[in-house]
C-alpha cells in the first residue's frame, strides 16, 4: 500500500501547493511511483503549478461520484513518467468530498502507487480534515511569523486527535516541519522568527528550510515545480527535504547568514 502524505497548515498562502508539487515531483524523480491530489475543491491551483491545467477532463469529485474512473482522471506528468496528478473540481463545493468516497479512491490508488501526496486547503474545513484523516505522514508548512506558527500548532492538535490513526489507536501520524520563505538576514534583524524560535514552539522534526526566493514565483508562473530548477536555492532546498524524508542524512542549508569574504566586506558587497 502507498504511504499517504498530507501537506497542511492552518494559514493560507504559506506555500502548501508549491510544496505538494515539489515534494511529489522529488519523490517521483527518485524512482517512486507518486500521485499528488488536490483537495481544494472549488479553487484548484495544483494543476496550474504542475502545468497541466489544459489537460484536465475529469477530476477528483468525478472519481468519487463514479462519473469517471481513476484512470480517466489521473494526468501523467510530461516531465516524469512516475508522477501523476489528480486535480480538484472547480464547479463543486467542498461537501462533494465524502469520507467513504475519499477512502475508496485512496485505497484504489494505494494498489499501484508508492506515495500519495495530498495537497490540503488551509484551515479546518472539510477538504482539509479529509486530507488529514487518512494520512500516514504530515508535512506542516509554516512561515516564520507568529500567526502562521500559531495556526500550525492548532493543526498539530487536529492531526493528533482527528485522524484515522488516532481513532483506531494506531501509531500516530509522523509529523515534519517545513519552514518556507525564510530569510536569515531578516531573522537576524528580528523581522521574522528564527528557525530555532519556530522549532521551540512547534517541537517538530525539521524536514527543510525553503529560502525566500524569486525562483518559487517564477516556477509557479511557468507551470513547473520549483524542484526542477536545480540551480535555484529553493529547488535545492526542496530536493534536500525529499532526501531527508527518505532517510538520507543531509545537512541543512539556507539557515545561516553567508559569511562575506574580505573583499566583499571592504567594498560593501
Amino acid at each position: 500500500m502507498a504511504r499517504i502524505i498530507v501537506v497542511t497548515s492552518g494559514k493560507g498562502g504559506v506555500g502548501k501547493t508549491t510544496t505538494s508539487a515539489a515534494f511529489a515531483t522529488g519523490l517521483a524523480l527518485k524512482g517512486f511511483r507518486t500521485a499528488v491530489i488536490d483537495f481544494d475543491v472549488g479553487l484548484r491551483n495544483l494543476d496550474l503549478i504542475m502545468g497541466c491545467e489544459r489537460r484536465v477532463v475529469y477530476d477528483f469529485v468525478n472519481v468519487i461520484n463514479q462519473e469517471a474512473t481513476l484512470n480517466q482522471a489521473l494526468i501523467r506528468d510530461k516531465r516524469c513518467d512516475n508522477l501523476f496528478i489528480l486535480p480538484a473540481s472547480q464547479t463543486r463545493d467542498k461537501d462533494s468530498l465524502t469520507t467513504d468516497g475519499v477512502e475508496r479512491v485512496l485505497n484504489e490508488m494505494g494498489e499501484t502507487f508508492d506515495y500519495i501526496v495530498c495537497d490540503s486547503p488551509a484551515g479546518i474545513e472539510r477538504g482539509a480534515t479529509l486530507a488529514m484523516y487518512f494520512a500516514d505522514d504530515a508535512i506542516v508548512v509554516t512561515n516564520p511569523e507568529v500567526s502562521s506558527v500559531r495556526d500550525s500548532d492548532r493543526m498539530l492538535g487536529i492531526l493528533a486527535s482527528k485522524s484515522r490513526r488516532a481513532e483506531s489507536g494506531a501509531e500516530p501520524i509522523k509529523e515534519y516541519l517545513l519552514l518556507t520563505r525564510y530569510s536569515p538576514e531578516r531573522a537576524k534583524l528580528g523581522e521574522m522568527l528564527s528557525v530555532d524560535d519556530v522549532q521551540e514552539i512547534l517541537s517538530l522534526h525539521l524536514l527543510g528550510v525553503i529560502p525566500d526566493s524569486k525562483a518559487v514565483l517564477n516556477a509557479s508562473n511557468s507551470g513547473a515545480p520549483v524542484i526542477l530548477d536545480e540551480k535555484s536555492d529553493a529547488g535545492q532546498a526542496y530536493d534536500d527535504a525529499v532526501r531527508r524524508y527518505l532517510g538520507e542524512d543531509v545537512p541543512h542549508r539556507f539557515i545561516n547568514l553567508e559569511k562575506k569574504g574580505f573583499m566583499s566586506r571592504l567594498f560593501g558587497g
